[in-house]
């Protein structure tokens, strides 16, 4: 596991969200800590012991405006945790304690301690696992350099090494680190999420009170995330040979879970998925509602399209109807 992974675990032990970072690869922050809605910026950083010394230095070399400075160390002192915290930063002491103060967040809580740091066995392990995964997918034809894929993804280029490394070890990808057969996409398919909510109204999407608060970000031609139509009616937009129906309910990937709780207020859930309009899903991975496109012959042209992997003997399965697109 990476560092970032720990921070994540961590956090989703006191039930709140994180997500990776949003914005410009060089903008300072790693994660977003979500609590219920209260997005707190957080710029992580390790060390293997941090001593109010260490995190005077660490404070003064300030993260971005509007950014906390969160420290993940194997310990962290008594001295060191006060200086953190009462400069609206942050700790993960990996023996077990977690804190973040900011102007608009507190948190001060016991977590489960990480008794040891190993290599990473698995690629597709925690998030980052995930998003380089993905991306080495949407791209088959190209070798992968860890640096460029690191600032495309806004990753650290130690954890993408990792990563690859571990598809190197596990023959997916060559020395070079193209990618060599289908196997790839069967794993990252058994971690792709399946869990829908279906709501009773689909939005329009020329109705302007409802695109700013349900971010649907429509125009693809920015870097602003937003809704994703994804299975059976992408499907039927890439020409694949299946049936898609007028009526039939619409599935989307969005940004967040906070998209999901305000559509479910504005639009209301159905009772059934048989009475749906539509489904939404968290995207797994900020590629799948960023990198959206659209075709031609997309017959609901106003919704872009979730980006379908490109190697041809497995696409037809991306954007299937099997629940996993």
């Amino acid at each position: 596991m990476d560092v970032e992974d720990f921070v994540v675990d961590a956090f989703a032990q006191l039930r709140i969200e994180t997500r990776p970072r949003i914005g410009a690869p060089d903008d300072g922050v790693d994660l977003v800590v979500d609590p219920d809605g209260v997005r707190v910026a957080v710029q992580v950083k390790f060390r293997s012991l941090v001593t109010d010394d260490v995190a005077e230095r660490l404070l003064a070399q300030a993260p971005p405006p509007g950014t906390a400075l969160l420290v993940v160390a194997d310990r962290v002192t008594d001295t060191a945790r006060t200086a953190l915290t009462r400069r609206r930063g942050g700790y993960l002491d990996l023996r077990g304690r977690l804190a973040l103060h900011t102007d608009r967040l507190v948190i001060d809580a016991d977590v489960e301690p990480v008794t040891t740091r190993t290599e990473r066995t698995a690629a597709l392990s925690g998030k980052a696992g995930l998003e380089v995964v993905t991306a080495v997918l949407m791209r088959p034809e190209r070798t992968v350099a860890v640096r460029e894929l690191a600032r495309e993804l806004g990753r650290s280029p130690s954890t993408v090494s990792e990563i690859l490394a571990a598809l190197r070890r596990d023959g997916i990808l060559d020395a070079r680190n193209a990618l060599q057969g289908t196997d790839l996409f069967w794993q990252v398919a058994d971690h792709w999420p399946s869990h829908r909510v279906h709501l009773a109204k689909l939005p329009a999407p020329d109705e302007t009170t409802l695109r700013q608060p349900l971010r649907l970000g429509l125009d693809v031609s920015t870097s602003e995330q937003g809704w994703a139509l994804t299975d059976t009616a992408a499907a039927a937009a890439y020409c694949a040979s299946l049936a898609f129906r007028s009526g039939h309910a619409l599935d989307f990937y969005v940004p967040d879970k906070a998209i999901i709780r305000r559509a479910t207020t504005l639009l209301g859930t159905a009772t059934s998925a048989m009475q749906a309009q539509a489904t939404l899903r968290v995207a797994p991975v900020p590629a799948v509602v960023r990198q959206r496109i659209q075709l031609d012959t997309n017959p609901l042209a106003e919704w872009p399209l979730a980006i379908h992997c490109s190697s041809r003997s497995t696409w037809r399965r991306t954007q299937g109807g099997d629940g996993r697109s």
